[in-house]
Protein backbone atom coordinates (compact mmCIF):
# COMPACT_ATOMS: atom_id res chain seq x y z
CA UNK A 1 0.00 0.00 0.00
CA UNK A 2 2.78 2.45 0.90
CA UNK A 3 4.66 1.54 -2.28
CA UNK A 4 1.55 2.27 -4.36
CA UNK A 5 1.13 5.59 -2.57
CA UNK A 6 4.79 6.45 -3.17
CA UNK A 7 4.59 5.58 -6.88
CA UNK A 8 1.33 7.52 -7.17
CA UNK A 9 2.91 10.62 -5.61
CA UNK A 10 5.89 10.36 -7.99
CA UNK A 11 3.54 10.02 -10.96
CA UNK A 12 1.43 12.91 -9.74
CA UNK A 13 4.42 15.21 -9.25
CA UNK A 14 5.59 14.39 -12.76
CA UNK A 15 2.15 15.18 -14.18
CA UNK A 16 2.16 18.47 -12.30
CA UNK A 17 5.45 19.62 -13.81
CA UNK A 18 4.19 18.57 -17.23
CA UNK A 19 0.87 20.40 -16.83
CA UNK A 20 1.71 23.47 -14.75
CA UNK A 21 2.78 25.46 -17.81
CA UNK A 22 -0.64 24.82 -19.33
CA UNK A 23 -2.28 25.96 -16.09
CA UNK A 24 -0.29 29.22 -16.25
CA UNK A 25 -1.11 29.95 -19.90
CA UNK A 26 -4.80 29.09 -19.46
CA UNK A 27 -5.35 30.70 -16.08
CA UNK A 28 -2.98 33.64 -15.94
CA UNK A 29 -2.61 34.39 -19.64
CA UNK A 30 -6.15 33.31 -20.64
CA UNK A 31 -4.83 31.33 -23.62
CA UNK A 32 -5.76 27.72 -24.43
CA UNK A 33 -2.62 25.96 -25.68
CA UNK A 34 -3.45 22.34 -26.42
CA UNK A 35 -0.02 21.98 -28.04
CA UNK A 36 1.55 22.09 -24.57
CA UNK A 37 2.32 18.37 -24.74
CA UNK A 38 4.39 18.94 -27.88
CA UNK A 39 6.88 20.99 -25.84
CA UNK A 40 7.10 18.10 -23.37
CA UNK A 41 7.81 15.76 -26.28
CA UNK A 42 10.56 18.10 -27.50
CA UNK A 43 12.24 17.99 -24.10
CA UNK A 44 12.02 14.21 -24.04
CA UNK A 45 13.55 13.83 -27.49
CA UNK A 46 16.32 16.34 -26.73
CA UNK A 47 17.29 14.22 -23.73
CA UNK A 48 17.05 10.85 -25.49
CA UNK A 49 18.90 11.92 -28.64
CA UNK A 50 21.67 13.70 -26.74
CA UNK A 51 22.23 10.63 -24.57
CA UNK A 52 22.04 8.14 -27.44
CA UNK A 53 24.04 10.01 -30.09
CA UNK A 54 26.36 12.30 -28.15
CA UNK A 55 26.77 10.43 -24.83
CA UNK A 56 25.73 13.52 -22.89
CA UNK A 57 25.14 12.68 -19.18
CA UNK A 58 21.54 12.51 -18.03
CA UNK A 59 21.88 15.32 -15.48
CA UNK A 60 23.33 17.60 -18.16
CA UNK A 61 20.48 16.77 -20.54
CA UNK A 62 17.81 17.97 -18.09
CA UNK A 63 18.71 21.70 -18.17
CA UNK A 64 19.32 21.41 -21.92
CA UNK A 65 15.82 19.98 -22.36
CA UNK A 66 14.41 22.89 -20.36
CA UNK A 67 16.39 25.46 -22.34
CA UNK A 68 15.59 23.94 -25.73
CA UNK A 69 11.85 23.76 -25.04
CA UNK A 70 11.85 27.27 -23.54
CA UNK A 71 13.64 28.67 -26.59
CA UNK A 72 11.18 26.98 -28.93
CA UNK A 73 8.30 28.30 -26.83
CA UNK A 74 9.71 31.84 -26.97
CA UNK A 75 10.10 31.72 -30.76
CA UNK A 76 6.59 30.35 -31.31
CA UNK A 77 5.06 32.80 -28.83
CA UNK A 78 6.62 35.71 -30.65
CA UNK A 79 5.75 34.51 -34.16
CA UNK A 80 2.57 32.40 -33.93
CA UNK A 81 0.89 32.56 -30.53
CA UNK A 82 0.88 36.30 -29.79
CA UNK A 83 -1.57 37.28 -32.57
CA UNK A 84 -4.05 34.73 -31.16
CA UNK A 85 -4.21 36.10 -27.60
CA UNK A 86 -7.18 38.30 -28.51
CA UNK A 87 -8.90 35.67 -30.65
CA UNK A 88 -11.85 33.51 -29.48
CA UNK A 89 -10.96 30.36 -27.58
CA UNK A 90 -12.20 28.16 -30.42
CA UNK A 91 -9.58 29.69 -32.72
CA UNK A 92 -6.91 29.05 -30.09
CA UNK A 93 -8.01 25.41 -29.68
CA UNK A 94 -8.06 24.69 -33.42
CA UNK A 95 -4.70 26.40 -33.95
CA UNK A 96 -2.94 24.57 -31.12
CA UNK A 97 -4.41 21.19 -32.10
CA UNK A 98 -3.08 21.81 -35.60
CA UNK A 99 0.37 22.39 -34.11
CA UNK A 100 0.12 19.09 -32.24
CA UNK A 101 -0.51 17.11 -35.41
CA UNK A 102 2.29 18.97 -37.20
CA UNK A 103 4.68 18.14 -34.34
CA UNK A 104 3.63 14.47 -34.35
CA UNK A 105 4.17 14.22 -38.12
CA UNK A 106 7.53 16.02 -37.97
CA UNK A 107 8.93 13.80 -35.22
CA UNK A 108 7.63 10.67 -36.93
CA UNK A 109 9.33 11.72 -40.18
CA UNK A 110 12.70 12.81 -38.80
CA UNK A 111 13.15 10.44 -35.84
CA UNK A 112 10.84 7.51 -36.50
CA UNK A 113 7.75 6.04 -34.90
CA UNK A 114 9.45 3.58 -32.56
CA UNK A 115 9.35 4.17 -28.82
CA UNK A 116 12.58 5.62 -27.50
CA UNK A 117 14.53 3.94 -24.71
CA UNK A 118 16.11 6.12 -22.03
CA UNK A 119 19.13 4.61 -20.32
CA UNK A 120 19.27 5.96 -16.79
CA UNK A 121 22.50 6.26 -14.82
CA UNK A 122 23.22 3.26 -12.62
CA UNK A 123 22.64 5.23 -9.41
CA UNK A 124 19.05 5.90 -10.48
CA UNK A 125 18.20 2.30 -11.35
CA UNK A 126 18.19 0.84 -7.84
CA UNK A 127 15.42 0.36 -5.32
CA UNK A 128 15.40 0.75 -1.55
CA UNK A 129 13.11 -1.26 0.73
CA UNK A 130 12.10 0.20 4.09
CA UNK A 131 9.66 -2.15 5.74
CA UNK A 132 6.61 -2.39 3.47
CA UNK A 133 7.70 0.68 1.48
CA UNK A 134 9.61 0.10 -1.73
CA UNK A 135 11.13 3.24 -3.20
CA UNK A 136 12.53 3.27 -6.69
CA UNK A 137 15.53 5.59 -6.80
CA UNK A 138 14.39 7.27 -10.01
CA UNK A 139 10.89 7.94 -8.69
CA UNK A 140 12.40 9.39 -5.53
CA UNK A 141 14.61 11.57 -7.72
CA UNK A 142 11.49 12.76 -9.59
CA UNK A 143 9.72 13.64 -6.34
CA UNK A 144 12.69 15.65 -5.05
CA UNK A 145 13.20 17.56 -8.31
CA UNK A 146 9.50 18.28 -8.81
CA UNK A 147 9.01 19.34 -5.19
CA UNK A 148 11.90 21.81 -5.47
CA UNK A 149 10.48 23.19 -8.73
CA UNK A 150 7.04 23.54 -7.14
CA UNK A 151 8.37 25.55 -4.21
CA UNK A 152 10.42 27.74 -6.52
CA UNK A 153 7.51 28.34 -8.88
CA UNK A 154 5.17 29.22 -6.02
CA UNK A 155 7.72 31.71 -4.71
CA UNK A 156 8.20 33.31 -8.14
CA UNK A 157 4.48 33.77 -8.77
CA UNK A 158 3.53 35.00 -5.31
CA UNK A 159 6.59 36.76 -3.86
CA UNK A 160 8.58 38.29 -6.69
CA UNK A 161 8.17 41.45 -8.75
CA UNK A 162 7.80 39.35 -11.89
CA UNK A 163 4.83 37.50 -10.40
CA UNK A 164 3.18 40.80 -9.49
CA UNK A 165 3.76 42.13 -13.01
CA UNK A 166 2.30 38.97 -14.52
CA UNK A 167 -0.87 39.18 -12.42
CA UNK A 168 -1.21 42.89 -13.22
CA UNK A 169 -0.74 42.24 -16.93
CA UNK A 170 -3.45 39.59 -16.91
CA UNK A 171 -5.96 41.62 -14.89
CA UNK A 172 -5.69 44.73 -17.11
CA UNK A 173 -3.11 45.02 -19.86
CA UNK A 174 -3.72 48.73 -20.48
CA UNK A 175 -3.28 49.72 -16.85
CA UNK A 176 -0.20 47.50 -16.56
CA UNK A 177 1.33 49.09 -19.66
CA UNK A 178 0.51 52.54 -18.28
CA UNK A 179 2.46 51.68 -15.13
CA UNK A 180 5.55 50.93 -17.21
CA UNK A 181 5.20 47.15 -17.41
CA UNK A 182 6.23 45.65 -20.75
CA UNK A 183 3.30 43.26 -21.12
CA UNK A 184 4.71 41.56 -24.22
CA UNK A 185 7.97 40.72 -22.44
CA UNK A 186 6.08 39.41 -19.41
CA UNK A 187 3.91 37.14 -21.55
CA UNK A 188 6.90 36.00 -23.61
CA UNK A 189 8.87 35.10 -20.48
CA UNK A 190 5.90 33.32 -18.94
CA UNK A 191 5.16 31.28 -22.04
CA UNK A 192 8.82 30.35 -22.51
CA UNK A 193 9.18 29.32 -18.86
CA UNK A 194 6.01 27.20 -19.02
CA UNK A 195 7.26 25.54 -22.20
CA UNK A 196 10.60 24.90 -20.54
CA UNK A 197 8.91 23.23 -17.58
CA UNK A 198 6.97 21.03 -20.01
CA UNK A 199 10.23 20.08 -21.71
CA UNK A 200 11.83 19.26 -18.38
CA UNK A 201 8.81 17.16 -17.48
CA UNK A 202 9.10 15.35 -20.79
CA UNK A 203 12.77 14.64 -20.11
CA UNK A 204 12.01 13.31 -16.64
CA UNK A 205 8.99 11.35 -17.84
CA UNK A 206 10.55 9.65 -20.86
CA UNK A 207 11.48 6.60 -18.79
CA UNK A 208 8.21 6.46 -16.82
CA UNK A 209 5.65 7.42 -19.47
CA UNK A 210 7.41 6.28 -22.61
CA UNK A 211 8.32 8.50 -25.54
CA UNK A 212 7.09 8.27 -29.12
CA UNK A 213 5.67 10.72 -31.68
CA UNK A 214 2.11 10.46 -30.37
CA UNK A 215 3.13 11.47 -26.83
CA UNK A 216 1.26 14.84 -27.00
CA UNK A 217 -1.96 13.10 -28.03
CA UNK A 218 -1.72 10.30 -25.47
CA UNK A 219 -1.30 12.61 -22.50
CA UNK A 220 -3.26 15.67 -23.62
CA UNK A 221 -6.34 14.52 -21.70
CA UNK A 222 -4.28 14.06 -18.51
CA UNK A 223 -2.91 17.60 -18.73
CA UNK A 224 -6.41 18.95 -19.25
CA UNK A 225 -7.78 16.97 -16.30
CA UNK A 226 -5.06 18.38 -14.02
CA UNK A 227 -5.88 21.92 -15.11
CA UNK A 228 -9.67 21.48 -15.08
CA UNK A 229 -9.81 19.79 -11.68
CA UNK A 230 -7.17 21.96 -10.02
CA UNK A 231 -8.33 25.25 -11.46
CA UNK A 232 -6.26 27.75 -13.41
CA UNK A 233 -5.92 30.67 -11.02
CA UNK A 234 -3.10 29.25 -8.88
CA UNK A 235 -0.60 26.39 -8.91
CA UNK A 236 -1.85 24.90 -5.62
CA UNK A 237 -4.96 23.50 -7.28
CA UNK A 238 -3.15 21.80 -10.20
CA UNK A 239 -0.61 20.36 -7.73
CA UNK A 240 -3.31 18.77 -5.60
CA UNK A 241 -5.20 17.61 -8.70
CA UNK A 242 -2.05 16.02 -10.15
CA UNK A 243 -1.36 14.17 -6.90
CA UNK A 244 -4.95 12.90 -6.73
CA UNK A 245 -4.82 11.85 -10.35
CA UNK A 246 -1.47 10.12 -9.97
CA UNK A 247 -2.46 8.18 -6.86
CA UNK A 248 -5.87 7.23 -8.29
CA UNK A 249 -4.34 6.09 -11.58
CA UNK A 250 -1.61 3.98 -10.00
CA UNK A 251 -3.94 2.46 -7.38
CA UNK A 252 -6.65 1.79 -9.97
CA UNK A 253 -4.25 0.01 -12.33
CA UNK A 254 -2.93 -2.07 -9.42
CA UNK A 255 -6.17 -3.07 -7.70
CA UNK A 256 -8.65 -2.97 -10.61
CA UNK A 257 -6.59 -3.23 -13.81
CA UNK A 258 -9.64 -4.06 -15.97
CA UNK A 259 -11.22 -0.71 -15.12
CA UNK A 260 -8.44 1.21 -16.89
CA UNK A 261 -8.84 4.97 -16.59
CA UNK A 262 -12.45 4.71 -15.40
CA UNK A 263 -11.47 5.65 -11.83
CA UNK A 264 -9.59 8.75 -12.99
CA UNK A 265 -12.51 10.01 -15.07
CA UNK A 266 -14.98 9.25 -12.30
CA UNK A 267 -12.87 11.23 -9.83
CA UNK A 268 -12.71 14.11 -12.30
CA UNK A 269 -16.50 14.17 -12.78
CA UNK A 270 -17.19 14.07 -9.04
CA UNK A 271 -14.77 16.94 -8.29
CA UNK A 272 -16.07 19.10 -11.14
CA UNK A 273 -19.67 18.57 -10.03
CA UNK A 274 -18.63 19.59 -6.51
CA UNK A 275 -16.44 22.53 -7.62
CA UNK A 276 -17.02 23.43 -11.29
CA UNK A 277 -14.30 26.11 -11.26
CA UNK A 278 -11.66 23.79 -9.83
CA UNK A 279 -10.30 23.08 -6.38
CA UNK A 280 -8.78 26.55 -5.85
CA UNK A 281 -9.99 29.89 -7.18
CA UNK A 282 -8.10 33.13 -6.63
CA UNK A 283 -10.44 35.61 -5.04
CA UNK A 284 -10.82 38.76 -7.08
CA UNK A 285 -9.02 37.22 -10.04
CA UNK A 286 -10.07 35.34 -13.07
CA UNK A 287 -11.58 31.94 -12.49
Amino acid sequence: MLTILFDGVAYGMLLFILAVGLAVTMGLMNFINLAHGAFAMVGGYITVLLMQRADVPFLVCLPLAFAGSALLGAVLERTLYRPLYSKPHLDQVLFSIGLVFMAVAAVDYFVGSTQQILQLPEWLKGRTEIGSLGMGHYRLFIIVICAALTVGLQYILSKTRFGSRLRASVDDQRVAAGMGINVNVVFLSTFAFGSGLAGLGGALGAEVLGLDPIFPLKFMIYFLIVVAVGGTSSITGPLLAALLLGIADVAGKYYIPKMGAFIVYTLMIVILIWRPQGLFVRQGGKA
